[in-house]
């Protein structure tokens, strides 16, 4: 199976991941569905660079990061998220109520707030998130024991 089409399976699977993840970076839908637009045309440009096919997903993740970066400071607007409208938004409501733990992870400092949405809704591991964030690995496992630890702080309060 060429490269292309390998990508275009990841793609049909994975688009609602590639929205939420995208979204948590420009706090709405219409900017997120841009984003994620851009990188997978940017994706598809440079689908022969990629050296290892098994590494699609933090490939293509590091690629919407950076693509959501350069349009947020493109358009001068602050990073915001709310992770609770972006499971509304995409209609992959739990049967639990995720509000408080969703307004838990709002609250985390922005550092931390990413690597906690790739660990734990996205389930990359730690080498991964590194990639993807461009973090050397011990710093992802600092900054994840640091929400964590934050994380609890603010649950055991509730």
């Amino acid at each position: 199976m060429s490269k292309k089409q390998l990508f275009k399976n990841y793609i049909t699977e994975n688009i609602d991941n590639a929205y939420r993840f995208a979204y948590t970076y420009a706090g709405n839908r219409e900017d997120a569905e841009d984003i994620v637009s851009e990188s997978v045309i940017k994706a598809l440009k440079s689908i022969d660079g990629l050296k290892n096919t098994e590494k699609i997903k933090p490939w293509f993740y590091r690629i919407i990061a950076n693509t959501s970066i350069d349009f947020i400071n493109s358009r001068n607007r602050i990073i915001r998220s709310d992770l609770s409208e972006a499971e509304n938004v995409l209609g992959t409501e739990d049967d639990y109520s995720r509000f408080t733990v969703d307004s838990i992870i709002e609250s985390l400092d922005e550092k931390y707030k990413m690597i906690v949405i790739l660990r734990f809704c996205e389930d990359m591991t730690i080498k991964e998130i590194g990639k993807v964030l461009n973090l050397n690995e011990n710093t992802v496992k600092t900054r994840l024991y640091s929400a964590m630890k934050q994380l609890e702080i603010e649950m055991g309060d509730i």
